[in-house]
C-alpha cells in the first residue's frame, strides 16, 4: 500500500533567500495527525486554521526546506494550499464537496464534485 506521494505545487514556496521549492510529499493522515491537530491551541482559538496545522502535519518533504512547520504552510500561495487540500482529500479517499447544478444546455439537474485545482 502506498502511504506517501510526490506532489509538484502550482506556484511553489518561496524561502527566505527568494528560492522557489515546488517538489515535495506527503503521507497519509492517521487518526493521531488528526486528534493533536484537533487539540493544537491555534485551532481552538481559530478553527479555520486546522487545514494548516494538519497540514504541516502529513507534508514530510518540500525540497529545501528542513522543518515544514505551520509557519512554513502559511507562507504558500493560496493556489498551492487548495492544490495541498485536494491532494489530502484524495489520497485520504474523503469524499470532495459537491454542489448541485443545473446544466445550461439540457435543464438537467445533478451533482457535480468541487475541484479546487485546475487539474482534470
Amino acid at each position: 500500500m502506498q502511504t506517501e506521494f510526490e506532489f509538484t505545487l502550482p506556484k511553489g514556496y518561496i524561502d527566505i533567500d527568494g528560492i522557489v521549492h515546488r517538489q515535495g510529499k506527503m503521507r497519509l493522515a492517521t487518526a493521531g495527525d488528526e486528534m493533536r491537530a484537533q487539540r493544537d491551541p491555534r485551532v481552538l482559538s481559530n478553527p479555520t486554521y486546522l487545514t494548516i496545522v494538519l497540514l504541516s502535519e502529513v507534508i514530510t518533504e518540500i525540497e529545501g526546506v528542513n522543518i515544514i512547520a505551520p509557519a512554513t504552510i502559511e507562507k504558500l500561495f493560496t493556489a498551492d494550499l487548495a492544490f495541498l487540500q485536494d491532494m489530502y482529500q484524495r489520497i485520504n479517499d474523503i469524499e470532495p464537496p459537491m454542489m448541485h447544478v443545473v446544466c445550461p444546455d439540457c435543464g438537467k439537474e445533478h451533482d457535480v464534485p468541487i475541484n479546487f485545482t485546475r487539474e482534470g
